[in-house]
């Protein structure tokens, strides 16, 4: 079979933007610290960013929907919001102080929001075309990717100190701005301009759609305490920035399997809600062991369970939204999925962690243990319609 032309625009956007996501992400909250936050006001700008998303995550998934059942260009908008982040996150260079950095914050987090959901949306519908192009591998490309830039990152903060993430990020970015525009124009799934697009409503109707959502909620918003501290975390216990790049590293570097090879299988072998069950079983493991150590050898065993409490999660998610939503409405869909179901967990527990780590410190990850746990029951009585093959 012919290569898919699809595939190698979608691994290099992936390649692009992830890696920006690693240049910067591990290394942004100890930028903020570095720039004179405490731990609470920490929580409240990243809290605020995380907020924002709730707003424009479903409104640019909804304007991407719009042009495509119109007959247009879903990819220019992706690009848009792609460059807009770039010039965006120059803006943290002059940014000090709470107001400005939190301003900040919500200006990128505001258009980073709905790229996402969007170029996930034209990813999976072009995997529904039977080319021969998966979507895990553009993903699992995207985790490589952020692995690679991560360790780049670590190099650089070592050397020139973290505003070295700034130069970094804002480039990936720009790349991946231009790369946006070279996607394929319609890949898949569609609607003819004339046909009616269901109303956003319809999602909360879809049998399964709602507790889905809830279960993602509670097991993403248990990384808020890791994104938000444990590098500061790390940092405190002696550990240094390459060694702190390389567990970040191995806990996406599992992504990369989980994506590639096996989240797929797992699928196949055990349905969506066993795979969510062990994925929120793998956040009980993983949180408790952070609870009690910061210890390199014990994190470099728990850190590769971020392939099940991140990967297999998104993975399971993406190709149920893709198998159960109503058609004109999956960048709509994607975007609720990333923005309003992580974004309302991630916002209100990246808010309370930061007085819940200057109050527990390292024990507030408990409180991350105990969300998974609760996602446990409720996966394994999930119970999703039937459809069409899986879009990984």
């Amino acid at each position: 079979m012919a290569p898919d032309p699809a595939t190698p625009r979608f691994l290099a956007f992936y390649a692009a933007v992830f890696a920006a996501f690693g240049a910067a992400s591990p290394f942004l909250p100890a930028l903020l610290q570095e720039r004179g936050l405490s731990p609470a006001a920490l929580g409240v700008a990243l809290a605020a960013g995380t907020a924002i998303r709730l707003l424009t995550g479903p409104l640019g998934g909804q304007w991407a929907d719009r042009r495509a059942s119109r007959g247009g260009s879903p990819k220019r908008v992706l690009a848009g919001f792609v460059a807009a982040s770039a010039v965006l996150a120059l803006a943290y260079g002059p940014a000090s102080g709470l107001l400005l950095l939190t301003t900040v914050s919500l200006m990128h987090a505001a258009v980073l929001a709905p790229v996402t959901p969007i170029a996930d949306a034209l990813a999976t519908q072009a995997a529904g075309r039977g080319g021969g192009f998966r979507y895990g591998w553009a993903r699992g490309t995207g985790s490589a990717a952020f692995v690679a830039a991560t360790l780049l990152s670590g190099q650089a903060v070592g050397t020139w100190g973290l505003a070295a993430i700034i130069p970094l990020n804002a480039g990936l970015l720009a790349a991946a701005a231009v790369v946006a525009l070279l996607l394929p124009e319609a890949p898949g799934r569609s609607i003819r301009p004339e046909t009616p697009r269901p109303p956003v409503s319809a999602l909360l109707r879809v049998p399964g759609f709602v507790p889905l959502m809830g279960i993602a909620a509670l097991i993403g918003g248990s990384h808020a305490m890791h994104d938000g501290f444990e590098v500061i975390r790390w940092r405190e216990a002696g550990m240094t920035p390459t060694a702190a790049s390389v567990l970040w590293s191995a806990s996406v570097l599992s992504e990369v399997l989980v994506f590639v090879v096996a989240g797929p299988a797992l699928l196949r072998r055990l349905g969506p809600a066993a795979s969510l069950a062990l994925a929120a079983a793998a956040g009980v493991v993983r949180w408790s062991a952070a609870a009690f150590t910061a210890s390199f050898p014990v994190m470099a065993m728990v850190e590769p369970l971020h392939g099940f409490t991140f990967a297999l999660v998104h993975l399971t998610c993406v190709t149920a939204i893709g198998r159960i939503v109503p058609a004109g409405l999956t960048a709509t869909a994607l975007a609720f999925y990333a923005t309003v179901a992580l974004g309302i967990s991630g916002s209100v527990v990246t808010l309370g962690s930061g007085p819940l780590y200057g109050w527990l410190g390292a024990s507030a990850f408990w409180v991350m243990a105990a969300l998974c746990a609760a996602a446990f029951p409720l996966a394994l009585r999930l119970r999703l319609p039937a459809g069409p093959a899986e879009a990984s």
